[in-house]
């Protein structure tokens, strides 16, 4: 199991989607650790079993055990944190705004890798959840740590061809069924 068996399940239709895994996984300039961390945290958003199947051997193969234990926990906590700061955002009545959350994020305060490589996570995660609150506080996070314009889209590009290959092998396996 890996991103070329992944990409051997892609239909003919969808063929654009296989370019764009060698683009933005296969051919990607970033670092290991950051990379797969991506990987891993928007397989697991994409709540697609047959694409978190494929990824995770890859990913944990290559990230440290700190490294694997951080993004699957990065998926985890983005996963309460959209819902939330998404819904809030979009209620009418901002009063809601002002309310203490209530809520145990306890892995925001030590996330167990680089803050770079966490921020870089929560964002990619959070454009699979379609959090705008949550993209616009994790993106200002990665551009005053530095990271240029053109990096933080390799994370939303991770993420939208991770989405749209979870959307399609899903539908062909229910299709299939």
């Amino acid at each position: 199991m890996s991103l070329e068996s992944l990409k051997s399940r892609i239909p003919d239709y969808a063929g654009d989607l296989t370019l764009n895994l060698d683009a933005a996984i296969g051919a990607s300039d970033l670092p290991v650790q950051r990379l797969w961390g991506t990987v891993l945290s928007t397989a697991i958003a994409s709540r697609s079993a047959v694409v978190l199947r494929e990824l995770e051997p890859e990913a944990k193969a290559v990230l440290s055990p700190e490294a694997y234990r951080a993004a699957k926990t990065t998926a985890s906590v983005m996963a309460l944190n959209n819902v939330f700061f998404r819904t809030r955002h979009l209620l009418s009545d901002k009063e809601y705004g002002s309310l203490r959350a209530g809520l145990r994020m306890n892995v925001l305060g030590n996330p167990g890798v680089d803050r770079v490589d966490f921020e870089f996570w929560a964002f990619a995660v959070s454009a699979v959840n379609g959090c705008g609150l949550c993209l616009d506080a994790h993106e200002s996070v990665l551009r005053r740590a530095g990271v240029e314009r053109e990096v933080v889209q390799e994370a939303y590009k991770i993420a939208a061809v991770i989405q749209a290959v979870a959307t399609t092998l899903d539908a062909e396996e229910a299709l299939a069924e």
